[in-house]
């Protein structure tokens, strides 16, 4: 359920929604010390929501959740910054505090912090005026994280480089997404340091056509996609492999392991079938939510009224 308050007059709100990996591969180790990525990224309809308070000065973050930093590292409050710089600000142009209400798990490969820092970039640069253009943004969010660009903008796309060159594809068919987290969290630094490149599967970049084909009879044809990253992850942390593996033989047409882990997904063309795959784990003590793809990185609303309830 959604677990945000309600919205205190005169602020504005948004929601942040996560992302899946359907597809990653992993190709090579850069020189800046990252790595060179390809990866099909879908926006699913889970989701955190932030506030936009005004206040007299300042600016201050407060979350619902303790796994959340509230100092100088949080991606929100480097966003709010990063953006301020970008404008030539030297403060801002008017006090906010942002309240942040987590329901996209921490360290679950589902984007999360990812996506509050897009959202706060959408939402300060409306409620301060900076009028920062996309490009302005998109430039601003690559340099805050790999995966804060395509959250920005949300749909279907083909991330490559750091994850900050994204293109375009064909919306995804409507599907429904069981997202399972087990309580594993995964640090993304740890899965690119554990992956052994010399001894992983060999790289197979699918083309522009060849993407298409799969999205377009996904989930039935998803076996084409894989998780470059299970490779790291999974040896360290076997429940994972143990999780994707009962959602395969339960029916599930696929089921990976989201970006560097620990979230699972499976992919399914009806929420009954989800709703069945997940009643079959029967596994009360994992978050377990059902939520379709959509076609949104950010969403802003200006009332209670607004804003719908998330999936159970």
């Amino acid at each position: 359920m959604d677990t945000a308050q309600a919205l205190p007059a005169g602020a504005l709100g948004m929601r942040a929604f996560a992302k899946v990996n359907l597809h990653l591969d992993v190709l090579r180790r850069r020189h800046d010390g990252y790595h060179e990525i390809e990866s099909v990224m879908q926006s699913v309809g889970l989701y955190d929501t932030l506030h936009l308070v005004p206040r007299p000065r300042g600016l201050s973050l407060l979350s619902d959740s303790p796994e959340v930093p509230s100092g100088a590292e949080n991606l929100c409050l480097r966003a709010a910054h990063a953006l301020l710089e970008a404008a030539g600000c030297e403060a801002p142009p008017r006090g906010v505090r942002i309240d942040l209400y987590k329901s996209i798990p921490v360290a679950a490969g589902f984007g999360g912090g990812s996506a509050d820092a897009a959202a706060t970039l959408v939402g300060l640069n409306r409620m301060w005026e900076l009028g920062l253009d996309d490009a302005a943004l998109h430039a601003l969010a690559a340099r805050l994280g790999s995966d804060v660009a395509f959250c920005l903008h949300g749909g279907t796309r083909l991330a490559r480089g750091r994850g900050e060159r994204l293109t375009a594809l064909p919306a995804l068919p409507r599907t429904w997404f069981l997202l399972l987290f087990a309580a594993i969290p995964v640090r993304a630094a740890w899965a690119y340091a554990n992956l052994n490149m010399g001894l992983t599967r060999r790289s197979h970049a699918l083309s522009m056509d060849q993407l298409k084909s799969i999205l377009a009879r996904y989930p039935g044809a998803a076996r084409g996609f894989f998780n470059r990253l299970e490779d790291a992850v999974c040896p360290a942390h076997p429940l994972l492999s143990e999780i994707t593996s009962r959602l395969l033989e339960g029916g599930a047409p696929v089921a990976m392991m989201s970006g560097s882990g620990g979230g699972v997904f499976a992919a399914f063309r009806s929420r009954e079938e989800a709703e069945g795959a997940r009643r079959d784990l029967r596994r009360s003590d994992w978050r377990m939510p059902i939520v379709p793809s959509v076609q949104s990185g950010v969403e802003l609303f200006t009332s209670r009224s607004q804003s719908e309830p998330q999936a159970p």
